[in-house]
């Protein structure tokens, strides 16, 4: 009836490992150094009976070899094509706050999808499950509709749950119960929106901290160096407008997820209202045919 937690709290576990390894991943990228390809060569020595030059690879050109085939391997390898990718580069290129601007990414996306993943499966059909309840109820009383809520998962199936477990007290205590259970319900659908929210306005705080960051850098380049030149200043500003850019990808679709899941849950509140109205006002009619 529910929405099971302990899937939510794995699914969470799950996308926060797998974004551990794409991290992990980009560090691993940030790291490695560049290595231009070997020529092969090959030296001559002179042979003594004959006078003549003679080619003769010796264990240089072994080497060489060896370390031709180390680069090739490197650069197949997926940490060489994400490093000099064009996202990979401008991630080194944006300093230091990128990788706040990252694990801010990381945090947002686990959260969305575990928001996407929950909030699905509170998906339910009020019309169809208000049918069966109230069926139930005027054909099998009060047990009959109890089964048919627990046969039904998501946060309308559990206050009507609640209420028809009320059912005896009258009107006031199903309402009571209702009022207790949508209020648990309400706290299990909106949890991990404030993340949500957080990293959609901080994301563009640690942008526009990493252009302040930029900019610094290339005023310090200009007061150290004797000539100013574009090309010396070039790399602080590409950084300060970089971070700038990520910050705004980043907080966009992190807003937009947010409110979307915003309206989603006030959906959910209209027919948690609407599906206790009905179950009170059912309640209400057998009570005074009874």
């Amino acid at each position: 009836m529910r929405v099971n937690r302990s899937i939510n709290r794995t699914l969470v576990f799950s996308v926060s490992l797998l974004a551990l390894l794409v991290m992990g991943s980009f560090a691993v990228a940030q790291e490695a150094q560049e290595e231009a390809p070997v020529e092969e060569t090959a030296t001559y020595t002179v042979a003594p009976a004959t006078g003549m030059l003679a080619s003769a690879p010796n264990d240089s050109v072994a080497i060489a070899r060896e370390i031709q085939a180390m680069i090739k391997k490197e650069q197949s390898g997926f940490s060489y094509r994400v490093k000099n990718s064009g996202i990979g580069q401008n991630y080194r290129k944006g300093g230091l706050f990128m990788h706040f601007l990252l694990l801010a990414s990381v945090v947002g996306l686990v959260f969305i999808i575990e928001r996407l993943w929950t909030l699905s499966r509170a998906r339910t059909n009020v019309r169809a499950l208000m049918g069966r309840v109230v069926r139930s109820l005027r054909e099998q009383g009060i047990q009959g509709a109890l089964e048919e809520c627990e046969k039904t998962r998501g946060p309308i199936a559990a206050i009507l749950h609640s209420g028809l477990m009320r059912a005896g007290h009258g009107p006031d205590a199903v309402a009571k119960a209702i009022e207790t259970s949508g209020t648990v319900e309400m706290s299990f659908l909106e949890r991990g929106l404030v993340a949500i929210a957080t990293v959609g306005n901080v994301a563009p705080l640690l942008g526009f901290l990493g252009t302040v960051s930029g900019m610094i850098s290339a005023f310090a380049a200009i007061a150290a160096a004797e000539q100013v030149s574009a090309k010396l200043v070039a790399k602080g500003i590409q950084e300060a407008l970089i971070t700038t850019a990520s910050g705004l990808i980043i907080a966009i679709p992190m807003n937009i997820m947010h409110n979307f899941f915003v309206a989603q849950i006030d959906r959910y509140i209209t027919e948690m209202e609407e599906a206790s109205a009905e179950l009170i006002n059912e309640l209400v009619e057998l009570e005074r045919g009874a």
